[in-house]
């Protein structure tokens, strides 16, 4: 999958952020936004210019949410106004606020896409994004044919988690394990096999890295 960033930065601070320490990384490279904004949410207008794939997948803004409260509304308006242009290639969003989707209902395509991250039910301190249950009842009243749900990196869960994604009814789940060592309170191994198990029986599922938990 390609990936495309007009809107980048994050003030989620989740403890397990990669793209934050990426965005040093490409700093130090002189790339842009990141050397003037680091990963602050910044708005890379040339961007809208760039030629976009005719087929396939792009990941929209995956370095940042730019379904974040601090995103103002007509940064959003403009990069879906360039894929409403673009209906034979296929986009995929994902954000920890997908209450905001909510703002465009109406400026979506068939060819977009709506995902949210969901690494658990429980209530873990790990993220300063909304709870996960929030993210579930957001995701759960949205009217679109096109969710996907990623629960990665996956936490420790409950049997509700199950439920959580039936009501969602998302046309596909990314499950997988942190891969970064952050020593996150993970389940065992088993058991996320088992919910991935669960999960076939609900809807598609695409399992990226799992592997034993830090601690078995």
């Amino acid at each position: 999958m390609d990936t495309w960033n007009p809107i980048t930065g994050c003030l989620h601070n989740c403890l397990y952020c990669w793209a934050r320490a990426y965005a040093k990384r490409l700093a130090a490279m002189d790339v842009e936004p990141y050397k003037t904004r680091g990963f602050k949410p910044a708005f890379a207008g040339w961007r809208l210019k760039q030629r976009l794939p005719k087929r396939g997948s792009v990941f929209v803004s995956d370095m940042g949410d730019m379904w974040g409260n601090w995103v103002p509304k007509k940064w959003i308006q403009q990069v879906l106004r360039v894929l409403r242009a673009r209906p034979t290639c296929g986009f995929f969003f994902l954000t920890k606020n997908p209450k905001r989707y909510h703002e465009f209902e109406g400026e979506f395509t068939d060819n977009m896409a709506l995902g949210a991250t969901i690494e658990t039910n429980r209530g873990y301190k790990v993220t300063g994004a909304p709870t996960p249950r929030e993210r579930f009842e957001e995701m759960a009243r949205l009217d679109w044919s096109h969710k996907i749900v990623v629960i990665e990196p996956i936490l420790d869960f409950d049997p509700e988690l199950v439920d959580w994604v039936r009501r969602i009814q998302p046309e596909l789940v990314y499950i997988g394990y942190d891969n970064y060592n952050y020593r996150l309170p993970e389940p065992q191994l088993s058991k996320a096999r088992m919910l991935e198990e669960e999960l076939r029986a609900v809807t598609d599922v695409e399992a990226k890295v799992l592997r034993k938990a830090w601690f078995e």
